[in-house]
């Protein structure tokens, strides 16, 4: 029997491919597209690329550890969600965590430059803990995630100085969980 490789996913792997796409060119320039295109900081309001950066930046990823470490979980976890909830909302939910952290970035930490996948890796693992959710109920899952999840980034955001964006990774477990409920609740009637 003849098997073939299916593009089972198309836009979990569309923003795998191109992240991959902007890691090759942020070696390439040294670091300068991502400055440019894909890393959100606080820049001038009257620039359009501000606002392009509000939404690229989950694209950009600051070594290869990083965007490998990203996107083995959006592998992992994205086509099964792409699947029960379609392209489109996959497309929403990138495009909604992108933005809010961008933002929160820019309005509460004006200093820091912001780039990577975290936020949406976070939306996704808290969206996928709601797969089984049924009215009425609240699975234990979730609520360990939850646990488990801001716990590790409030003790990392208070006693570890790794430059990693804890509160970005809060906001996409909030976003993801949001969305969870409110795709769950609607397919649930």
């Amino acid at each position: 029997m003849k098997k073939r490789i299916t593009f089972n996913s198309p836009v979990v792997l569309s923003f795998v491919f191109i992240s991959f796409g902007v890691m090759v060119a942020n070696y390439l320039t040294a670091g300068m597209s991502n400055q440019l295109l894909f890393m959100t900081y606080h820049s001038s309001l009257a620039s359009p690329l501000t606002y392009l950066r509000f939404f690229t930046h989950v694209l950009g990823h600051a070594g290869w550890s990083h965007y490998i470490g990203n996107m083995m979980y959006i592998l992992l976890l994205g086509p099964m969600l792409e699947e029960k909830h379609g392209s489109r909302a996959m497309i929403e939910i990138i495009c909604i965590t992108a933005l809010i952290t961008a933002l929160m970035n820019y309005f509460l930490f004006p200093t820091v430059a912001l780039c990577g996948a975290s936020g949406v890796v976070f939306a996704f693992i808290m969206l996928t803990s709601f797969t089984s959710f049924r009215e009425g109920e609240i699975p234990l899952t979730v609520i360990l995630v939850a646990i488990i999840f801001i716990g590790q980034q409030v003790y990392e955001g208070v006693f570890l100085q790794d430059n990693i964006s804890n509160l970005s990774h809060i906001a996409g477990g909030i976003i993801g969980a949001y969305i969870g409920y409110v795709l769950n609740k609607r397919s649930s009637r």
